[in-house]
């Protein structure tokens, strides 16, 4: 589903990925681990043009959208993205923080978008939530507004970057039992977290990244059970 070449992303003269090539198959659960600052969320990032690559190339389902006459507008329609925090509109009720894009896009009617919202709502536990604001709503309920919202535009593939870290402990579990959920319904999903029980629970393959490279990767059994760059053998000794 997404196949990438040689890419490489330098702020300035910091090199912070390095000719890294990786591909994501359609149904995988890519999980990438490592340290603060290995490049791991400037690498989801680059899949969706967020952050443009100095160098490489990514395909999306066959079409190469680092090419400049690729429209990728209409390939963001396609892959979900959920950030850190939660980057909903205060002044709008979550019903139409959800339709919005939908609506906006011609992808659904008013009607068509406000159905699917409530029915993405009952899906996470929160349908009694749709006309509330997000300032009335708890963090973890942001969150899983915020994938909800994602969803709403029928993405192929979801993008999740740190999902939990801005959550206070208590909230953590009511997002990743949504994102276990929604890896249980076969959502091709890419995830960049630091909740290693979620990895190796869920990923379908683990990556982990330090200083722009992509060091080991493979089944959660191998990465955790019998990890082979000392590397990675120092991150997880300190993180596990």
């Amino acid at each position: 589903m997404i196949d990438v070449k040689n890419l490489s992303k330098s702020f300035g003269n910091h090199l912070v990925l390095d000719n890294i090539s990786e591909h994501i198959h359609p149904g995988e659960k890519v999980v990438i681990i490592g340290p603060s600052g290995s490049g791991k969320s400037t690498f989801l990032r680059c899949l969706n043009l967020m952050e443009l690559p100095s160098s490489g190339t990514i395909t999306f389902n066959g079409t190469e959208i680092t090419d400049p006459k690729t429209n990728i507008d209409l390939i963001r329609k396609q892959m979900g993205m959920v950030f850190q925090h939660f980057n909903l509109f205060p002044n709008m009720t979550i019903r139409k923080n959800i339709t919005l894009a939908p609506v906006r896009t011609g992808l659904m009617t008013q009607a068509e978008a406000d159905a699917q919202a409530l029915q993405l709502l009952r899906r996470v536990g929160l349908e009694q939530k749709a006309d509330a604001y997000p300032a009335q709503l708890s963090g973890g309920q942001k969150q899983r507004i915020a994938i909800v919202r994602a969803l709403a535009m029928n993405p192929k593939v979801m993008l999740f970057d740190e999902p939990t870290s801005a959550l206070d402990p208590e909230m953590v579990g009511e997002v990743l039992s949504v994102m276990k959920e929604l890896a249980h319904d076969g959502m091709t999903m890419v995830v960049v977290t630091h909740e290693m029980g979620f990895a190796r629970e869920v990923g379908s393959r683990v990556l982990f990244m330090d200083e722009g490279k992509i060091l080991e990767q493979g089944s959660p059994e191998q990465i955790f059970g019998s990890p082979t760059n000392p590397r990675l053998q120092d991150f997880l000794s300190k993180v596990l």
